[in-house]
């Protein structure tokens, strides 16, 4: 039988349990079938140091499956309505714990495949333990998608060079860096984003640094589209 990739969960193996929206490891699955995966809105669980979660918050979503061999190698497929408003944040999280000014380091590698067409931003998503305060990283976005809130100042930081944006949704500060270039794969040095933020500009004080998010922010994705994380991995000291 015809088989439409998700991935590298194909939609034959995954369609019973999909009907079902259920979350199932695949221990005895295939050998290029993903050890685990949800279509749950909430699904989640933790690999290798890293938790994976669906994430479909969003008014209006479609349906969505993420996957994953490892905690740093990890996708989903999506499909997601052309309407406006983002859909869902699949992502991977890595817990932190530290003030920015105990931080010696805080630095991601990242290689994604995303797709050329729908709505959407690859972005790290970097919360304090309070969630006051919000910092996303934007390297790579398409479609009709942009930042909260107003344009503050063009900078190079941690190897690249931004758009700075800042804004609050009601909630919480939201400060959000998109890359001058899109870049598929690539390495961050955040630690220099997060004390620009706080020593230069004096945004936020010496917050406890929560979570690493990083993830695909999508509004559309119509037909369905694969988010490829091929490896994520974030590092600090």
């Amino acid at each position: 039988m015809a088989t439409r990739t998700l991935g590298r969960v194909t939609k034959a193996l995954l369609a019973p349990a999909l009907a079902l929206g259920a979350t199932v490891g695949l221990a005895s699955a295939p050998a290029h079938a993903a050890v685990w995966w949800s279509s749950d809105q909430w699904g989640s669980t933790t690999l290798n140091g890293y938790t994976l979660y669906n994430n479909i918050w969003g008014s209006g979503a479609g349906p969505q499956t993420i996957w994953a061999n490892s905690g740093t190698n990890w996708g989903a497929w999506a499909d997601h309505p052309n309407t406006g408003g983002i859909k869902s944040y699949p992502n991977s999280k890595k817990v932190i714990n530290k003030p920015i000014s105990s931080l010696g380091s805080l630095t991601s590698d990242y290689n994604v495949t995303v797709p050329t067409s729908g709505a959407y931003n690859t972005s790290y998503d970097i919360w304090d333990t309070d969630y006051d305060y919000e910092i996303m990283l934007w390297v790579n976005y398409n479609g009709a998608v942009g930042p909260l809130g107003s344009w503050q100042a063009t900078v190079t930081l941690g190897g690249h060079s931004w758009n700075v944006y800042k804004g609050s949704n009601g909630a919480n500060e939201v400060f959000s860096f998109l890359r001058t270039s899109d870049s598929s794969s690539g390495s961050v040095n955040v630690l220099p984003i997060l004390k620009w933020i706080k020593d230069t500009k004096g945004w936020m004080g010496d917050e406890t640094i929560g979570d690493v998010q990083f993830g695909y922010e999508i509004t559309s994705s119509s037909g369905g589209m694969d988010f490829i994380t091929n490896n994520l991995t974030v590092s600090s000291s």
